[in-house]
């Protein structure tokens, strides 16, 4: 059986592992948003930046890209996504159901908030995100660079996200 990955952010344009098949898909119940405090990758425990996560919300859903591993691939692809999601228990990993743009439905592996943790930080303001993001910088890079790379790569593969395009333009205008 096929192993599939939900990339909504950074697995969109850097999977790190051998992709066999990436099709269009879509994750109900959960919205994509810069909900969790970045510590590591792209911020600093003494400035923090953000990440996407997937915040649960019934009436949501979110538009991402299912990516299927390459054959004889799966453990090494499972290991590796644990050591680089799992680093500080942010985000829980969870085994859901996702539709293809081409009509098939298959379960993926998905990385979604703990709303629990301390990292979790739904519900700044796009204003105070973008402030955030211009200026945090962690082990990754810039989290300016984690923004655009993700707006772009949504934009290439046809996904629009007003509040992602929003921030990605309001990040230029202030980033020094």
């Amino acid at each position: 059986m096929s192993m599939w990955v939900f990339g909504y952010g950074s697995l969109l344009w850097n999977p790190g592992f051998e992709v066999a098949e990436s099709v269009i898909a879509t994750l109900p119940g959960y919205a994509r948003s810069f909900c969790m405090r970045s510590i590591h990758h792209r911020g600093s425990e003494a400035e923090p930046g953000l990440v996407l996560a997937l915040d649960e919300q019934e009436s949501s859903a979110c538009e991402g890209v299912a990516l299927r591993v390459a054959d004889g691939h799966e453990e090494a692809t499972l290991a590796y996504l644990r050591e680089r999601e799992l680093i500080s228990s942010a985000y829980l990993e969870k085994m859901l159901s996702v539709q293809l743009r081409d009509g098939r439905e298959v379960t993926v592996v998905v990385y979604v908030i703990d709303e629990a943790h301390n990292q979790y930080c739904g519900g700044l303001p796009l204003e105070e995100q973008a402030q955030i993001m211009a200026r945090a910088v962690g082990q990754r890079g810039p989290n300016t660079e984690y923004l655009y790379n993700t707006a772009e790569h949504l934009a290439s593969v046809g996904l629009h996200d007003p509040a992602l395009e929003w921030l990605a333009q309001r990040v230029k205008e202030i980033a020094v």
